[in-house]
C-alpha cells in the first residue's frame, strides 16, 4: 500500500520551533508534489506550502510566509516543513500529501492522491 507518514509533530510553546518530516512508503518522491496542509478542531483543511517535485518552486500560504520554510532532500526520499515562531493558531493536526510532478505547486487538496495519517502540532503556554 502507497502512503505517506510524518513525524515531527509534539507540544511546544508560543515562539517555538519545530521541523515536521513527511516520508514515503512504498514509492519515490521525487516524481511527485509535495504539499502540507493542517486542520484544526471544526475547521476545514487548509493549505500551508508546496514544493515541486525538482524543488524549484514552492508556494505558502499568507497565514506562514516568513515563518515556515518547506523543503526537500530526493537523495533521503523526505520533504521538510520548518516551523518557526509558532503561534496559537498554528495548532491543527498536519498532514502531508503528493500529486503528481508539475513546475508549479497549489495548495488546494483537490488532486492529491496519497496522504498521511497526519501529525498532531499543539501550542500552548
Amino acid at each position: 500500500q502507497l502512503q505517506l507518514v510524518e513525524s515531527g509533530g509534539a507540544l511546544v510553546q508560543p515562539g517555538g520551533s519545530l521541523r515536521l518530516s513527511c516520508a514515503p512508503y512504498g514509492f519515490t518522491l521525487r516524481n511527485y508534489i509535495i504539499s502540507w496542509f493542517r486542520q484544526a478542531p471544526g475547521k476545514g483543511r487548509e493549505g500551508v506550502s508546496c514544493i515541486t517535485n525538482s524543488g524549484d518552486n514552492t508556494k505558502s500560504a499568507d497565514s506562514v510566509k516568513g515563518r515556515f520554510t518547506i523543503s526537500r532532500d530526493n537523495a533521503k526520499n523526505t520533504v521538510y516543513l520548518q516551523m518557526n515562531n509558532l503561534k496559537l493558531e498554528d495548532a491543527a493536526v498536519y498532514y502531508c500529501a503528493a500529486q503528481s510532478a508539475s513546475s508549479v505547486c497549489n495548495l488546494d487538496p483537490e488532486g492529491y492522491f496519497y496522504w498521511g495519517p497526519g501529525t498532531q502540532v499543539t501550542v500552548s503556554s
